[in-house]
C-alpha cells in the first residue's frame, strides 16, 4: 500500500480540495453577482438562493432545536414539527458546531463543502488503495460533477456530501479487513457506517447490504458445517450492529423529543416508499405529478448494469451495496429519484473506470460540461423554499 504522505499523494489530495473550490466558486458566482440574464437564467434573487436550497434551512432549525416541537414553533417556519422527523441528525449536528465560526447558514453551507472535499477523498482512496484505475485522480474530479444532480446537492445546504463520506469510508475500512483481518478495521467500517446512519435513513441499507455480502460469501464457501460457518461470521462481524443501534438511537431521541418512538414512520409525506415497486411511473403520486419520467429508466438501467459489472469485477461488496440500495430505490415514489440514487454513484464510476478514462469520453465531457451547469444553475434557481428572509434562521 502506498504511504498516505507520500508527495504525489499529498498533491492529490490538494488539487481535490482546490478543485472543490474553484467548482464551488463557479457555482455560486452568478448568485453572489445577481446576474440578471446568464444564458437566460435570472440569478436576481441572489446568494439568498443558495441558502433557501432544499433540504439545507430545516437541518438549520434541527441544529436550533434538536426536534424539540416548543423551539421549532417558535422560529419563522411553517411546517409541523413531525416534519423534521425523517431528517436524521448527524448534519445538524455538524451544522451547530461550525455555527460559533460562521453562524448557522454560513455553517451550512461550509459543511456541505468540507464533506464534499472529504467524500472525494474518500473515493481516491479507494481508488487508489484497491488499484481499482490507474487513474484515481481523474475520477475523483469526475466524481465532482457527475452526476450532474450531485453538483447542485453539494453547491448547497444538503446531508449527502456527509452521507456519502461516511459510506464511502465504511466500504473503504471494510475492504482493508477483508483483505488484512485486521479488527481494528472492521471497528472502523462499523463507526462510519454508523455515522452514515445518524446521517441518513437509508444508512440501514449499508448494514443490510454488507450482511447480504457476508452470508453470500459464506455460504458460497463449501467448507466446513454451513451453519457452524454462519455463527462464527456473525461473532466475526459482530460490530456491525452499530449501525442498526444507531438506528434505534435515533428513534429512542424520537420518544423523548416527540413522544413517538416511530415519529419518523409518522413524519407526513416524506416518507416516499411504496409498494409494489416502479410507483414512481405513477403520475397520481404526490411526489410524481409528471409523465416526463424517461430519465428514471437510464438511471436504473445504468445502475444494475454498474452493479453486475461491479460483481463481474469481484468487487462484491460494492455490488452488494448497489443492488440493495437500487432495489429500495424502486419503491420510492418521488420524481427526484436522481437524488436518491446518489450514494451508488460513486461506485458506478468505479464500474465504468474504463470508459471514463478514455479519451472518447473526455472529448464528451468537454461538450456536455456546459450542459451540466446550466442544469445546475436552472435546478438551483427553482428548488427554494418560501422563506423571503433565510437569515432570521442565522
Amino acid at each position: 500500500m502506498k504511504s498516505i504522505f507520500s508527495s504525489k499523494t499529498v498533491k492529490d489530495i490538494f488539487i481535490i480540495f482546490f478543485i472543490v473550490l474553484v467548482i464551488t466558486t463557479i457555482m455560486w458566482s452568478p448568485h453572489y453577482f445577481r446576474f440578471a440574464n446568464f444564458f437566460g437564467l435570472n440569478f436576481s434573487e441572489g446568494f439568498s438562493t443558495i441558502y433557501r436550497n432544499f433540504d439545507g434551512i430545516e437541518y438549520v432549525v434541527i441544529a436550533k432545536t434538536f426536534y424539540n416541537p416548543a423551539a421549532i414553533a417558535q422560529l419563522p417556519q411553517s411546517l409541523p414539527a413531525n416534519y423534521y422527523a425523517a431528517h436524521f441528525p448527524g448534519y445538524a449536528l455538524a451544522i451547530l458546531i461550525f455555527a460559533p465560526l460562521f453562524g448557522f447558514l454560513k455553517s451550512m453551507i461550509f459543511t456541505s463543502l468540507l464533506f464534499t472535499a472529504a467524500a472525494a477523498t474518500a473515493f481516491y482512496f479507494l481508488i487508489r488503495d484497491f488499484q481499482l484505475s490507474k487513474h484515481p485522480l481523474f475520477l475523483s474530479l469526475v466524481f465532482l460533477i457527475l452526476p450532474a444532480r450531485w453538483l447542485v446537492v453539494h453547491s448547497v445546504g444538503s446531508a449527502e456530501p456527509m452521507f456519502i463520506f461516511f459510506t464511502i469510508a465504511a466500504i473503504y475500512f471494510f475492504l482493508k479487513y477483508e483483505s488484512l483481518k485486521h479488527y481494528p478495521l472492521l471497528l472502523l467500517s462499523a463507526s462510519f457506517g454508523a455515522l452514515a446512519q445518524f446521517t441518513r435513513p437509508p444508512g440501514i441499507l449499508l448494514f443490510l447490504s454488507l450482511c447480504l455480502y457476508i452470508l453470500w460469501k459464506t455460504i458460497k464457501n463449501k467448507q466446513g458445517n454451513i451453519f457452524r460457518n454462519l455463527f462464527k461470521a456473525k461473532l466475526q462481524y459482530f460490530p456491525l450492529v452499530l449501525m442498526p443501534l444507531t438506528l434505534l438511537l435515533i428513534f429512542y431521541w424520537y420518544s423523548i423529543a416527540y413522544q413517538d418512538f416511530f415519529a419518523y414512520f409518522h413524519s407526513g409525506d416524506n416518507i416516499h416508499l411504496t409498494f409494489p415497486p416502479y410507483q414512481v411511473f405513477n403520475q397520481n403520486q404526490f411526489w410524481v405529478g409528471t409523465i416526463w419520467l424517461e430519465d428514471i429508466i437510464y438511471i436504473l438501467t445504468l445502475g444494475f448494469l454498474g452493479g453486475l459489472m461491479l460483481f463481474k469485477q469481484k468487487l462484491y461488496p460494492l455490488a452488494f451495496f448497489v443492488f440493495i440500495y437500487l432495489i429500495a430505490t424502486t419503491l420510492v415514489a418521488h420524481r427526484d429519484i436522481s437524488r436518491y440514487s446518489l450514494p451508488i454513484f460513486p461506485f458506478l464510476l468505479i464500474a465504468f473506470e474504463k470508459v471514463l478514462v478514455s479519451k472518447e469520453f473526455k472529448i464528451v465531457l468537454l461538450i456536455v460540461i456546459l450542459a451540466i451547469y446550466l442544469y445546475a444553475q436552472n435546478f438551483l434557481i427553482a428548488n427554494t423554499a418560501p422563506i423571503p428572509n433565510p437569515q432570521l434562521f442565522n
